[in-house]
Parts: structure tokens; sequence; C-alpha cells
């Protein structure tokens, strides 16, 4: 290679990567929020829990009780410990036999060893938390417990807006989740890519969202997207300094491809042409709304939820047109077609 081609494709990149940065932060008008004070606590249930001793169990979570009052009877029901379909000899001997098998101890061990220092998230948790705090100044100022549950879930909200974070899946897209269950699709390669550090912060803050949000206003398909396009927008306010690709949960390669002006038309097209708009059979419209390796219709290139993206652009057309409107008043407002029409949404090539 001579010295000038490689100048010139390095010169490209540098122009691609000031793209993304430019596409990153377009339209953000981010907020001073450097003199709120949130101050972040966190708490890790899973090494409390696994230091449990098992031949003093009842003890053991009697202690639990009294230190995670409002977090232990969730985790309970969350590894099913009080179902008496899973633990039929009660919940005190189910978790001293999870507590004995050498599977959830090595995979606790593995989370030790792949979030060895969990304060290092504190700051970007700080900052998620000033701007969530600025937008919704009544709520109360999270606190984090981390948790493990061999894989069942990776965020919640428990009590007073508390957060949970299950750091068993956040342990790296290269980990075999596959292995330890090839039945269950949310072990889906498509999806166990954003399973690791870098979205940690932006899923468990979407744990936040999904509860402000709160249920879609109705089953069809420009429903769904406005509705998820009004999650993602929120989101990017409490996270304006996070890449878009980990704001939706895409590749690089696939925002980029969903960026093209000319992607954005034909993903439009698709949707109108179509009759999707106002359809609200699951099976058309599932794969639009919904993470899945690509949207029906479209170019292999393309992601899936391409809804949710052509959903969040709506909203930010109906936010640049209506400045004045607030978080709260943009959750408030149900009516998709309302939304839609007011946006004025309308992509160019």
């Amino acid at each position: 290679m001579s010295y000038k081609n490689h100048t010139q494709i390095f010169s490209l990149a540098i122009f691609v990567i000031i793209i993304l940065l430019n596409s990153c932060r377009k339209g953000k008008n981010i907020p001073d929020v450097s003199d709120i004070s949130v101050p972040v606590k966190i708490q890790q249930f899973e090494q409390d829990f696994f230091g449990l001793d098992t031949n003093e169990i009842v003890a053991g979570l009697e202690q639990l009780s009294e230190k995670y009052p409002d977090f232990l009877p969730v985790f309970r029901q969350v590894i099913g410990a009080d179902d008496a379909r899973i633990a039929p000899e009660g919940a005190e001997l189910y978790i001293a036999g999870m507590l004995k098998h050498p599977a959830p101890r090595k995979l606790y061990d593995t989370c030790m060893i792949v979030y060895p220092n969990i304060n290092e998230f504190a700051p970007d948790f700080e900052q998620a938390f000033k701007f969530y705090k600025y937008y919704f100044p009544e709520k109360p100022s999270p606190d984090l417990t981390t948790f493990v549950s061999e894989y069942v879930i990776g965020s919640f909200i428990y009590g007073n807006d508390q957060l949970a974070v299950g750091l068993d899946m956040f342990l790296g897209s290269d980990y075999p989740y596959q292995v330890y269950n090839p039945g269950n699709s949310n072990f889906s390669a498509y999806l166990t890519r954003t399973y690791n550090k870098d979205h940690l912060v932006s899923r468990t803050m979407n744990s936040l969202v999904e509860d402000l949000v709160g249920p879609p206003p109705g089953p069809r398909l420009l429903d769904q997207m406005i509705h998820n396009g009004k999650k993602r927008y929120i989101l990017s306010q409490l996270l304006p300094y996070a890449a878009d690709s980990v704001i939706f949960e895409h590749t690089g390669k696939q925002m980029a491809w969903l960026t093209v002006p000319s992607n954005e038309v034909q993903m439009w097209e698709v949707f109108v042409k179509e009759n999707f708009l106002y359809s609200s059979k699951i099976r058309e419209i599932a794969k639009y709304i919904n993470p899945s390796p690509t949207s029906p219709g479209m170019p292999l290139e393309s992601p899936g939820n391409t809804g949710t993206y052509i959903g969040y652009k709506i909203i930010e057309k109906y936010m640049e047109r209506f400045p004045e409107t607030t978080l709260q008043e943009l959750i408030m407002e149900r009516d998709a077609q309302k939304i839609l029409t007011g946006s004025k949404y309308k992509p160019r090539r």
C-alpha cells in the first residue's frame, strides 16, 4: 500500500468518525446539570447472598431481610424460591440448594471476575441520575442493587424507584450464553451482543424509562412506533453522551445504514405502502418494533426494530417543532396520530 493510499484511507476513516460523532450529537441541547447533587449508592446483594452459611440458612436470610428489606422479597420471586412448583420443599431448602450447586457458584465467581469493582460505573450512573433529576425533579433519586440470578433478568425497578442490575446478563458479547441455555430466544446472537459493560448503564436506565412511559396506547404499528420512539428519545436525553449504537442497541454498521437518508425513506415507504402503519397484526409488525436480525421487506443490511428508529425520528421532529414540550408532557400525549401529524415527519433523500 502506498503512503498516498494509506493517507486517503486514514482521512476517510476520520471523516466517517466525525460524521458519526456529529450524528450522535445532532439536535441535542444538553442542559447543565453540574449543580444537581445525586449521591450514588451501590449495594452488592450477590456478595451477601453467596456469602450465606448454608448450615444457618434461616438466620442468614433473616439478616439479609434486615439489610435488603425491599429487594430480598423481589429477588426470591425472581429465582422462584417462593413458587411451590419450583421449590416444593420450601424457599429455605431451595436457596440452600442453589448456593451449594456448582453452576450458580461458578456464575457468581465469573461475575466477580468481570466486575471486580462495580463502583467504576458510579460516575456514569451519577451523570444519568442528574439528568433524570433535571427532567423529572419530582422523582426520587435511585439507589442501585446488583445481583446474580442465573440469567433471569438484566434490570428492573423495585421499591420506590430503586434499580436492580443483574450482573450475569452483562458478562460480555463473547460469553457463551447459548451454551448454557440453547433453547432460550433471549440468548440469540443479535441480543447477546449487547450483554456487555457498554450497555449496562443504558439498559438499567431504560428500566426507569419503561416505568415512566408505561404501556403502549394501542396495538397498531403506529402506536407501537411512537411509544418505542418516546422511550428511545427519553433515554437519549438521560444519556446524552452515549453513542446512538448504545441507545438503539444496534451495531455501528447497522446505525450507519439507518442514518443514510435514502434508507430512512425506504423504511418509511415500506410502512406506508404496505399499509403497516395501522395494522394490528402482530405477525406483520413484530419485527419492526422488537429486536430481530433484520426487518422484513428491507435489505439484509437493515436491522430489526426499524419501526422503533422511525418512531424516534418522528418524536425528534415533533420535539423540534414544539420545543416547549417537556418530557412529562410528551409522555402524557398518548395520541400517536396527533404526534405523527404534529411532527410533519417526511423523510427526504
